[in-house]
């Protein structure tokens, strides 16, 4: 079987180099492009220059240049850069790994759009393991319908921007959706005051943002006299890496379509 050829956004940043690492790292893949914004500091320069690597590909701001030779795209930048990058590849048949998290409706909606051009894994989270806590959430939810207040709690490094974070989120749509709830309606994203007794059909979040903290989730299912609570904790960005190689492997065979993790792994 021949080699993946994976070009990465925003390749300079925190995820684009663990991306460029795994790349390097995995037989089958083959570091291929290196976007990075006009702006960027490293333009120009070798996309593992600060791994210490030498891979022969540069960071580039044109997108004709960096995809040239892509027949996928990664990408873990900003919803507004990554239309972007939409746009192009569903016009050149580039296939689209997404874990961009914060797009509003009528961004996912060009996501949907696209994927009737391309192929594309759309997921908040590329981690395996946070895919099977969702599984298990959905099983959860199902058990505890009545009687217990849900409560999902994140934790993120200071630079996230987002919030609550996507993964959250998509635990409360999970959630919500196993208990034929809309989260639009029943999600509760802040609380101060004098808030009243806490309506028993609602899905609370709490958002913390300090330090490094890679990525942490928690939901609490708090019942009279018992709680369960569920938790993910990443400590590395390796494991969004490895879970977007494994959504490029799935696309091999596909040209079109809108996917999620659940279809990568098997969790449908």
């Amino acid at each position: 079987m021949s080699s993946l050829k994976i070009a990465v956004a925003g390749a300079s940043g925190r995820m684009g180099k663990m991306l460029i690492e795994a790349i390097d790292s995995a037989e089958d893949t083959i570091l291929t492009g290196a976007l990075g914004s006009s702006k960027n500091a490293f333009l120009g320069m070798d996309a593992g220059s600060s791994l210490g690597k030498v891979t022969g590909v540069n960071i580039e701001a044109d997108f004709a240049k960096a995809l040239a030779n892509a027949d996928y795209l990664i990408d873990f930048t900003r919803p507004e850069g990554t239309l972007e990058h939409l746009k192009f590849c569903a016009e050149h048949g580039i296939k689209m790994i997404i874990g961009t998290t914060g797009f509003d409706d009528a961004g996912k909606a060009a996501i949907a759009e696209a994927a009737k051009k391309t192929a594309i894994v759309f997921a908040p989270n590329m981690s395996v393991g946070v895919n099977v806590t969702l599984k298990l959430l959905e099983m959860a939810a199902k058990s505890f319908s009545h009687g217990y207040d849900i409560e999902i709690i994140e934790a993120h490094h200071r630079h996230k921007v987002d919030a609550p974070s996507g993964t959250a989120l998509k635990m409360g749509e999970v959630i919500a959706d196993t208990l034929g709830r809309d989260l639009k309606e029943v999600g509760v994203f802040s609380r101060e005051g004098v808030t009243g007794e806490r309506d028993p059909s609602s899905i609370g979040f709490a958002t913390i943002r300090g330090g490094d903290i890679v990525g942490d989730h928690t939901v609490l299912f708090a019942g009279i006299g018992e709680r369960v609570e569920i938790t993910h904790k990443s400590s590395s960005r390796v494991t969004y890496a490895h879970g977007s190689l494994r959504a490029a492997r799935f696309l091999a065979d596909k040209k079109t379509g809108l996917f999620d993790m659940y279809d990568v792994l098997g969790l449908q």
